[in-house]
């Protein structure tokens, strides 16, 4: 995960001027923050482009930023808004939000995988996304910031401004629900979590 005290050096070099701090703090988390755009945005060219836009917006506001708040939570609130702002311009009126927070359906192949088993591997993985969209958004979202991101409990309940405790209600009942629309394509006994 992020070290805060790195990134507090980091951030306090930048808000000095230092630019070649800021340009660590963007190697740092480029890929995270294209890692979450695109469960919110489809095309490359768009998270690529989003993905410019939540540091550029960072980088002008970090004369502003306190530290009340880890650096990571502060730029990802950042991206969130980007991605808000692109889906609000660009979804067509009376359309669904196409929010996707999927694990992704492409199996890859193994050299003594067969057609049967990457169908089912196929379908394993196009039940978990359905079963993941099915959340309520506070679930989905804090079970995503878990499994996807690997975030600690107490970074999501910063993230999503709520206790911690809360954080592991949301994620132990997301995994419940998971889990049970799983079971019948695991083949799995009825009494048995997984």
């Amino acid at each position: 995960m992020s070290n805060p005290d790195a990134d507090a050096l980091l951030v306090r070099e930048a808000q000095a001027g230092n630019r070649a701090a800021f340009d660590m703090l963007v190697l740092k988390y480029q890929r995270r923050v294209e890692r979450l755009l695109a469960r919110s945005v489809r095309s490359p060219e768009d998270v690529a482009d989003l993905c410019q836009e939540t540091f550029l917006a960072a980088y002008r506001a970090l004369p502003a930023f306190r530290g009340e708040s880890a650096f990571y939570t502060w730029l990802y609130r950042i991206a969130v808004n980007a991605a808000q702002r692109h889906r609000s311009r660009h979804r067509p009126a009376g359309s669904l939000d196409d929010e996707d927070g999927t694990f992704g359906t492409e199996v890859a192949p193994t050299e003594d995988a067969t057609p049967e088993a990457l169908l089912a591997s196929r379908q394993l993985a196009q039940g978990l996304n359905a079963a993941v969209e099915a959340l309520a958004e506070d679930q989905r979202r804090a079970l995503l910031l878990r499994e996807v991101d690997g975030l600690s409990y107490e970074e999501i309940a910063d993230l999503l401004d709520c206790p911690p405790g809360t954080v592991r209600s949301r994620i132990f009942r997301a995994r419940e629900a998971v889990a049970a629309r799983l079971r019948p394509l695991l083949g799995g006994g009825g009494g048995r979590r997984w």
